[in-house]
């Protein structure tokens, strides 16, 4: 038996199909079949495997949700090319894979930035979502970037707050408060570009702006950004 036949028969014995309607409940539509397996238990299975972007490939082509989860564990990100990025985007139909891709494989890859930019400007809602996932993973995991790097995308919040769908207005809000959370200095700018965005006559601009601006500017957020500012 190869490893794609024992991963899709381990799967299998894993799935749990009352978790299935727990996935619906958090938006996680659309996959062809979902197996209902956390990703809790998906994690050290990923482990058993290692990483393996030949695998990871073969798994994110099956139509079973979980092998895309697992495709994105698998997966090598120093070897994860801008044209298996594309695809992967461009396939995927809900916004846990778009996060796990934007979260997890691509923050450091040499093309980061400029899909940001790339993606940002799409029109099919996941991979516009894509641009602000990964906007997140940058900050997060890539201590590499620096702040002015990190200010340059609050333009393409400011551009972007109009969408009113769903996963990329959420998306573009997240993107925001993250940028507010990095340091003091990024949080000033952070708020600018909340005032700026509120202005909008949009829907979404306005919830984008006055959920960010809640966050930024409680007492737990400034609390934390102070202390770690006089570390």
């Amino acid at each position: 038996m190869n490893s794609l036949d024992l991963i899709l028969e381990d799967l299998h014995d894993m799935a749990d199909p009352e978790y299935v309607s727990k996935m619906e409940y958090f938006g996680i539509k659309g996959a062809p079949k979902a197996l209902g397996i956390k990703n809790t238990n998906l994690k050290p299975y990923a482990k058993e495997w290692g990483k393996d972007q030949l695998l990871a490939n073969q798994l994110w082509d099956q139509p079973i949700h979980e092998c895309k989860h697992l495709a994105i564990l698998l997966a090598e990100p120093k070897i994860f090319t801008e044209d298996i990025a594309e695809k992967w985007t461009s396939e995927c139909y809900s916004w846990d894979l778009v996060d796990g891709i934007g979260m997890k494989l691509l923050p450091k890859t040499p093309y980061a930035f400029r899909k940001v930019v790339e993606w940002s400007e799409r029109k099919p809602e996941y991979e516009k979502r894509m641009a602000f996932a990964l906007m997140v993973g940058i900050i997060i995991h890539n201590k590499q970037a620096t702040d002015d790097q990190i200010a340059q995308f609050l333009s393409i919040i400011e551009r972007e707050s109009w969408d009113e769908r769903n996963f990329v207005k959420k998306a573009v809000n997240w993107a925001l408060r993250q940028i507010g959370k990095k340091n003091l200095h990024l949080h000033s700018l952070a708020v600018k570009s909340a005032e700026k965005i509120k202005k909008q006559d949009t829907k979404s601009a306005k919830w984008i702006a006055s959920d960010a601006l809640r966050e930024l500017r409680s007492d737990k957020v400034l609390t934390r950004l102070e202390a770690k500012e006089n570390k």
